[in-house]
């Protein structure tokens, strides 16, 4: 097939680049026990697993999402419209990376939903974005430096004020779920406190089964800003685990910043979905060179140093090509409607956003 017209080479490299970088999921800032948890792992109520309470109990809220349109990556790549991927649950709506959160997402008509993990100290995959814990906790310091018990002790939740990840200059009262992780604030109505932790993977996984799951293998680094290039290989391997553990081959798509976390984890897990790396996606643009096959969904935000990226030649050269591309937005200015349904007219296949709330 033809390719779209080739600008002139700056502009191709510009492009090319943005578009690697990308592949950090929602990046607009960008691992599990076994079947039985060590004694390690924090005892969390798994509210996918729980009895259906009394009747004149309400229902816990997860117990009324519904299964999605499409269950797994093969069935969602064929629906004939625009997918909408809550970005760590719909973090502008609800608490990022929250079972709240991804539940709301659910229960709102959102298809995927999206998440990146990481390596607790005690090597369980946590569904979490930043390095650190500083800027949706109530506590401080790197992630990978806590267990998992420790890192669902704290309040998930603490700095959420709606619309943004973490104003920390707002009234007190402005922080809306403040207190209900810790019991100091009643959950609402359907939802524990649990439901404003840190999850682990195996958490989310097991709470929706039928929901395709989006997730980026996040690459730590130490206080000093050393990449943990091991560490990333190691929650990749954790991922690969749990996803053949809990038979999710067919309903993830994995990516990750670094091309050679995503090698190491095709080399432990065969038929799982994959985006393309940084490299890989520069020599695509670049220089036509092939992806991996199992590479099915580029994930790119419409704007990169000032310069559009996802124009319509963009997403027609990709889509010749047998790519969909999912997209995120740069910042706060984007999420809404009116952005989404323009980024969709333009050829967009998946919008990555954070604010599901405003799909057109």
């Amino acid at each position: 097939m033809k390719h779209a017209r080739i600008e002139p080479l700056r502009r191709i490299f510009i492009i090319g680049a943005a578009l690697a970088v990308a592949v950090a999921c929602g990046g607009g800032d960008s691992s599990a026990p076994a079947t039985e948890p060590p004694a390690s792992e924090p005892a969390t109520t798994d509210v996918a697993s729980t009895e259906a309470p009394a009747t004149e109990a309400p229902m816990y809220a997860i117990e009324q999402v519904t299964a999605p349109e499409a269950t797994n990556v093969d069935d969602l790549l064929a629906l004939d419209r625009p997918i909408v991927i809550a970005h760590a649950g719909g973090d502008f709506d609800w608490p990022h990376s929250t079972m709240y959160a991804f539940t709301e997402a659910a229960l709102g008509g959102a298809d995927v939903l999206e998440m990146d993990v990481m390596l607790s100290s005690d090597g369980v995959l946590m569904v979490q974005h930043d390095n650190t814990v500083d800027r949706l906790t109530n506590d401080t310091g790197l992630v990978g430096s806590y267990t998992a018990a420790e890192l669902q002790a704290m309040d998930n939740a603490y700095w959420f004020s709606g619309g943004v990840w973490s104003d920390k200059s707002l009234p007190e009262d402005a922080y809306v779920f403040r207190g209900v992780r810790t019991g100091d604030r009643d959950a609402p109505e359907g939802y524990t406190a649990d439901d404003f932790a840190i999850p682990t993977f195996e958490q989310v996984a097991r709470a929706f089964p039928d929901h395709v799951l989006d997730v980026e293998i996040k690459i730590p680094e130490s206080e000093t800003g050393e990449v943990l290039i091991d560490r990333a290989y190691a929650a990749a391997a954790e991922l690969a685990r749990l996803i053949e553990e809990l038979d999710r081959v067919d309903s993830v798509i994995v990516v990750s910043f670094d091309d050679s976390v995503l090698t190491e984890f095709r080399s432990l897990i065969a038929d799982v979905a994959t985006s393309p790396g940084q490299t890989s996606l520069v020599n695509w643009y670049l220089a036509g060179a092939p992806l991996d096959p199992r590479d099915v969904v580029m994930q790119a935000p419409p704007v990169y140093e000032g310069i559009e990226v996802l124009t319509a030649d963009t997403f027609a050269r990709a889509h010749a090509e047998g790519y969909e591309v999912w997209v995120w937005m740069n910042d706060s200015s984007q999420e809404t409607t009116e952005f989404y349904s323009e980024i969709v007219a333009r050829g967009a296949d998946g919008l990555l956003i954070a604010r599901p709330t405003a799909v057109p």
